[in-house]
């Protein structure tokens, strides 16, 4: 049966997926702008950045303080920000009114400068003197990592080898304790998939388990249990 569709319905775009297969990574840098030359650095080289990804890692969030807060900037910041939208609607009834624009403006920014100056205020009183400094804040990633697909990081990296005679490569971060990175996260997520030809099957599930009957390297080995007829090594001792 045909599928059914809305009359007047578009279909949607289709979005750039944030998937690469099997991703292997080129570098982790301690800020975006070195990340953003070492893929800027491919693209002038034709290399198909659409293999490529940055993921930022390591969320943190910075709150830059920009002064202290009291009612004279509280009431002055109201009455600022009440003016300016009172302006534009004076602006805005100029256009439908045949009154004089000039009153109309000078009233509905006094208007505004006061709704702004009695809002200001009673957001500056809920707060109780627990705030009193204004600040800006963002979000930032501590380290970012190039990825590629397993089939173009050969390219990759010999381009990345010759970024030494054309700039100054960007510093890789030094790890400051066994963290893990985006691509050991998605390598193993992809755990049981069929690892691409010619590739090293530990770069994508790790180190292969120990086969059948064979003790592992981190178990210790028990001693061998003497045969009947023999003496044991602790009554050789005695």
């Amino acid at each position: 049966m045909a599928a059914m569709s809305t009359p007047g319905m578009r279909p949607q775009p289709q979005l750039p997926t944030l998937h690469l297969d099997f991703p292997m990574s080129l570098g982790t840098f301690s800020e975006y702008a070195a990340a953003q030359r070492t893929v800027d650095y491919l693209s002038d080289h034709h290399f198909p950045v659409e293999q490529c990804m940055i993921v930022g890692t390591d969320l943190k969030q910075i709150e830059r303080i920009t002064g202290r807060l009291n009612w004279g900037r509280v009431l002055v910041g109201g009455l600022a920000s009440g003016a300016w939208l009172g302006a534009f609607v004076g602006l805005i009834f100029t256009l439908f009114s045949n009154e004089n624009g000039l009153n109309v403006i000078i009233s509905t920014i006094f208007l505004g400068a006061i709704f702004g100056a009695f809002w200001a205020a009673i957001g500056y009183a809920a707060t109780r003197g627990r705030r009193d400094f204004t600040s800006v804040s963002q979000v930032v990633a501590t380290r970012y990592e190039v990825l590629v697909e397993h089939k173009s990081v050969q390219q990759a990296r010999e381009l990345l080898g010759q970024m030494n005679g054309d700039a100054a490569p960007p510093h890789e971060a030094a790890p400051s304790g066994p963290q893990r990175t985006y691509s050991e996260a998605q390598q193993s997520s992809q755990y049981g998939q069929q690892a691409p030809a010619g590739s090293n099957p530990q770069t994508y599930h790790g180190a292969q388990s120990p086969q059948y009957g064979q003790p592992g390297t981190s178990e210790p080995q028990q001693p061998e249990p003497p045969r009947y007829g023999q003496r044991s090594p602790e009554s050789d001792g005695n």
